[in-house]
């Protein structure tokens, strides 16, 4: 049976190791997705570079071009994902505050990966602030993005043990390890629940 595979498309700043991790995924015939566009605010991230030889289409929309206007920046991104087919879209390691204009344009269909084992630590320095409070654990998270900043529904967490001996390097490369896995599971998950939930609506529609 061949797999229907859901237009996705990514959004990053920087390396995109995540971005790298969902391509290889969606690599996978059996896999839900397909990556229809890698856009990045920051037209000399290694991740288009990495995009470009998977053979992807990619764009660069440069925020500082808009000044300070960033929901004028975020209607040029949501114009080249409307035009690209997507149906969600995958925050990896875009380092950029949304406005209410995109979350709410894509609410429901947009996801994002943080580095800590949310509700604790949202924001930045995660692996700093999880040391310095002693946790016993610390983790990555996939949830969906609303106007708060880390606080949508959480879809998929994964933990790792904080050691002794960990640094904010050491702990920060096993909660990586564990994003490049828990991404596309809970990617996979997600697509396939939306589209069971279209298929139990169509056939509602057609009894």
């Amino acid at each position: 049976m061949t797999v229907h595979k859901i237009p996705v498309a990514l959004l990053l700043s920087g390396r995109g190791s995540n971005a790298t991790a969902l391509i290889r995924a969606c690599e996978d015939p059996d896999f839900p997705a397909r990556i229809c566009l890698v856009i990045s605010n920051n037209p000399d991230a290694p991740g288009l570079d990495m995009a470009r030889a998977a053979g992807l289409p990619v764009k660069a929309i440069d925020h500082r071009l808009f000044k300070k206007d960033r929901e004028a920046h975020e209607r040029a991104i949501d114009a080249c994902l409307r035009e690209s087919g997507a149906e969600a879209v995958c925050l990896a390691g875009y380092m950029r505050l949304l406005t209410p204009f995109l979350t709410q344009a894509w609410a429901g269909k947009m996801l994002n990966i943080h580095p800590s084992l949310l509700p604790s630590f949202p924001g930045l320095h995660t692996h700093e602030r999880a040391l310095e409070a002693g946790v016993r654990l610390h983790g990555c998270t996939v949830h969906l993005v609303t106007e708060d900043m880390d606080e949508g529904p959480i879809l998929g967490q994964a933990a790792v043990p904080v050691l002794p001996t960990d640094t904010p390097e050491t702990l920060g490369a096993r909660v990586l390890r564990q994003e490049h896995q828990l991404y596309p599971t809970v990617l996979r998950h997600f697509l396939d629940k939306s589209a069971a939930s279209c298929q139990a609506e169509a056939a509602l529609l057609v009894g």
